[in-house]
């Protein structure tokens, strides 16, 4: 690197840079900014660490900024995603994190980087030893041992609070796309089982979590690997979910373990009252500035506040669903020249029935969707917020709003906000359609059905290049020549691709229907 601050390429003049620079893309490079200026090497790093491995470090401390490398610029993006919502604090100061505009660290040939060689391989140790179960040695590039589990086991000790699936939901979600959470009660402790998409994303949240305070002074995380590979959810009500699978019964307050895991993990019971207090027993004030002040990982989680469902004390507890969660998404940083209420509803569709759109008027990068319920808003928010729409990484996060209002007759709206509540395109309609076991997250392969027998492969891979995507791959199912599958260039392309060509017409009374594959070709 040849000067120690980036470069003014592009447009920034040293004025504009002290303060608030024009955003530079993503790149795996992320600029600190007022970083205190006692902080070691150590503390700088570890901002990164819950988001994948850290590959180099700069220090400029004369200029109380910083420059963190990652390995992958998926873990940046996930960390200035993240770091946007919940502004980090390294010794009780907020630090600023933004991309840079550099794509790698070259730092050999600068004098005092001694220290941060050393912290960076300490950091990378720990995390390395880890990952390995039972002693065994690591993969040499620090990779994952076979068989580590995706599911976690959850202990809450010092329970002053009740903590509900969803604010378990709200902290692990942080680390990677939750599958499913189970809670119960054993041995009068609250525990929980939780099930990541990837084992990355339970190792990273173990090494965050173990040990940290969910709420000032109480509700203790103690977080280890479950034996189980994979949870059987039920019933989807406040003890357990599977937010792959929006058709399952509530359960009516059934034990939702397993036969075979009951005998495991012991039956689930009521949470008996958490704390002495009376049922309306509200917090002390101040406790929004609480908890999950991570130590060993300066910021690595924002503050988190006590939902209303805390607040209403025991009541929640006997079976009351939450307050804390809407079925309106915020969506912010969209491509306004690209994006329409049509497409949102084909992309947010894919994750349950969107029932009202609207695009903010005097600030088009935003945008408001209703989905039909709770648990459809948390899967669509866990499956697209920091994916890259028309070349934004867009931001999905629950809406204070619990509707989206239409406008009244007669004002003004340039046809940007749409009530899609009788769409005969909503995936979910019918209890117990195929398409509750088929929600994947984006993907570059897309899975293709309804195709008439008489079109070739030739036509579908024409009309996928012919709107303007790569196609890498091609091949019919071969049992079922209605279906599929079609690999694009990147996981960007498959989602435009996916907004632009559902319900296209292929004739015979045939319209193209596309999802996101598990599978690749």
């Amino acid at each position: 690197m040849s000067s120690s601050t980036p470069s003014t390429a592009n447009g920034t003049d040293s004025k504009t840079y002290k303060g608030e620079r024009s955003p530079c893309g993503p790149s795996r490079v992320l600029h600190v900014r007022k970083v205190p200026i006692e902080v070691s090497e150590a503390e700088v790093i570890s901002l990164g660490v819950p988001f994948g491995k850290v590959t180099n470090l700069l220090m400029l401390k004369g200029k109380n900024q910083a420059f963190i490398e990652m390995a992958s610029e998926e873990a940046a993006i996930t960390m200035v995603n993240y770091y946007t919502t919940a502004t980090p604090h390294v010794r009780n100061q907020p630090v600023y994190i933004q991309y840079s505009n550099h794509r790698e660290l070259k730092t050999d040939n600068l004098l005092n980087q001694g220290r941060a060689q050393a912290a960076l391989q300490a950091v990378n140790a720990v995390h390395s030893g880890n990952m390995s179960l039972s002693g065994t040695a690591t993969a040499s590039d620090g990779g994952m041992m076979p068989g580590q589990s995706p599911v976690l086991r959850i202990i809450v000790e010092n329970l002053y609070y009740p903590v509900s699936l969803e604010v378990l939901h709200q902290i692990f979600s942080k680390f990677g796309t939750v599958l499913k959470i189970i809670t119960f009660t054993k041995n009068n402790q609250f525990q929980a089982l939780l099930q990541y998409a990837d084992p990355m994303n339970a190792h990273h949240a173990k090494v965050a979590l173990d040990g940290q305070n969910i709420y000032n002074g109480c509700c203790t995380l103690r977080v280890e690997f479950s034996k189980l590979t994979s949870l059987n959810v039920k019933y989807n009500n406040d003890k357990s979910r599977d937010f792959t699978r929006l058709d399952l019964p509530s359960g009516d307050g059934q034990p939702t373990l397993d036969p075979s895991m009951q005998t495991a993990f012991g039956a689930p019971g009521i949470i008996s009252s958490p704390y002495p207090g009376a049922p309306g027993f509200a917090p002390a004030i101040g406790f929004h500035q609480a908890g999950l002040s991570m130590q060993a990982m300066p910021g690595a989680l924002g503050p988190l506040t006590i939902p209303s469902s805390a607040m209403t004390g025991r009541m929640t507890i006997h079976g009351m669903t939450p307050t804390t969660i809407h079925s309106v998404l915020l969506v912010s940083n969209l491509n306004p020249e690209s994006i329409s209420p049509h497409g949102l509803f084909i992309l947010f569709g894919v994750y349950g029935d969107v029932h009202r759109v609207k695009i903010l008027f005097n600030k088009k990068e935003n945008a408001l969707i209703q989905m039909a319920d709770a648990t459809q808003a948390q899967l669509a928010m866990s499956h697209l917020n920091g994916q890259r729409l028309y070349g934004k990484v867009i931001r999905v996060t629950i809406s204070k709003h619990q509707t989206v209002q239409l406008p009244r007759e007669g004002q003004e709206d340039q046809g940007l906000t749409k009530d899609f509540s009788g769409s005969p395109l909503h995936r979910f309609k019918k209890p117990g359609s195929k398409n509750f076991q088929n929600i994947f997250p984006p993907s570059a392969t897309l899975h293709l059905s309804n195709i008439p027998p008489s079109t070739t492969d030739d036509f579908l891979k024409d009309l996928f290049a012919g709107s303007g995507y790569t196609v890498k791959a091609f091949k019919f199912f071969q049992k079922d020549r209605k279906m599929a599958l079609i690999q694009l260039g990147s996981v960007e392309e498959a989602i435009q691709a996916l907004i632009d060509l559902h319900d296209h017409d292929l004739g015979e009374n045939h319209h193209l229907r596309v999802s996101f594959s598990k599978s690749t070709i």
